[in-house]
């Protein structure tokens, strides 16, 4: 299965927010009433939007179109506006009490739970079997600290700058089944893991293994979840392109033979929190722009990681280079999610970086 004919899907997780002030708005079962198109999360402040699956490039970014104007309508019903952002840069309210699964889940982790409104994007990418997907997941790993830095678009957090491109990395990091993954070697080995997790009685299920990157549960697709939910549809496409490479070259490793890299998962958890302090832009007030190089495991300046990057997915790139190396040109100018928010907050404060992030219709 080559890049052209390897599907791709997309689900993005948005905030309600008021209109006026910016705060996040508790409105989700109200507005999933006046939409077919949008899932619910845990938290009432968020809508969910999943794609179908897509080889094209302009179909995804097409789809993705259509189903953020669905949630700007259906919240617009509501009095409510839609951002794409990873985290609400205003301070949140409590969170609501829930039955069933998350009810369970608010219960069992206490803060760690009522605390994590926080927004992602997921991108699943199709595989031929669970076999093949295992030997991606034995792969990607050390790749995905980058994709992290590129997606950065959570720099505030409770009304205040955290430092950090993606903040919402450093929240979702909190849960204890969250992270990179060591090397499976086998499905029999991944099931076991999973298993082991759920007894434990500490996760409420499989699906709360919160793997950077796992077998779907109920997709033939490797589910990549390193991604901050990105501020346009252009970035989620980029980032999507980006999964998809990824995965058909560990793909094309395994295939081969080619045993899987040997960084330490200690060295991945290190490599994940550099990308999201740092994101691809160095600021002046903090140690930014620096990101451990998936192949040496030594600090590099971030163009250098990204280059990296590029060069080992060039081939699977195919038609989609131009599309993704313009995307990616654009974060090492400094146009990703978190700068246009410091932008609008050094102009407007809180509310205007909200306000930057708004969707339209």
């Amino acid at each position: 299965m080559d890049a052209p004919t390897r599907r791709m899907g997309v689900e993005e997780e948005l905030l309600l927010v008021d209109p006026d002030d910016g705060t996040a708005l508790g409105l989700a079962p109200a507005v999933l009433a006046g939409s077919e198109e949008l899932d619910a999360e845990m938290r009432y402040e968020q809508v969910e939007t999943g794609s179908a699956p897509h080889a094209d490039a302009d179909a995804l970014a097409d789809d993705l179109h259509r189903r953020r104007r669905a949630a700007v309508e259906a919240a617009g019903e509501r009095g409510a506006a839609v951002a794409a952002v990873a985290t609400s840069p205003l301070p949140q309210g409590p969170a609501p009490e829930l039955e069933g699964r998350y009810g369970r889940i608010l219960e069992r982790f206490g803060a760690v739970a009522t605390e994590q409104l926080t927004n992602g994007q997921h991108v699943h990418v199709e595989i031929s079997s669970r076999e093949e997907g295992v030997g991606v997941l034995d792969r990607i790993g050390p790749w995905l600290p980058v994709l992290r830095a590129l997606s950065a678009n959570s720099p505030y957090w409770r009304g205040e700058d955290t430092g950090y491109a993606s903040y919402r990395s450093i929240v979702w990091s909190r849960w204890p089944s969250a992270g990179p993954t060591r090397v499976f070697g086998s499905v029999a080995a991944y099931d076991e893991v999973v298993a082991a997790m759920v007894a434990t009685d500490t996760v409420v299920d499989d699906a709360m293994a919160y793997f950077d990157a796992r077998l779907a549960a109920n997709f033939p697709t490797v589910e990549v979840r390193v991604a901050d939910v990105g501020l346009t549809v252009d970035d989620a496409v980029v980032v999507a392109l980006l999964a998809r490479a990824l995965v058909t070259t560990a793909a094309a490793a395994w295939e081969a033979g080619d045993p899987p890299p040997a960084t330490p998962i200690e060295v991945l958890r290190l490599a994940h929190w550099r990308a999201a302090r740092a994101g691809c832009v160095g600021r002046a007030d903090a140690e930014t722009g620096t990101l451990i190089h998936p192949g040496t495991a030594r600090p590099v300046p971030a163009r250098e990681a990204v280059a990296a990057l590029l060069d080992h997915v060039d081939d699977a790139l195919g038609e989609d280079r131009k599309t993704v190396h313009a995307g990616v040109d654009r974060v090492l100018r400094g146009e990703t999610g978190s700068a246009v928010q410091r932008a609008a907050f050094d102009d407007g404060g809180l509310i205007a970086a909200v306000r930057a992030a708004q969707l339209t219709s």
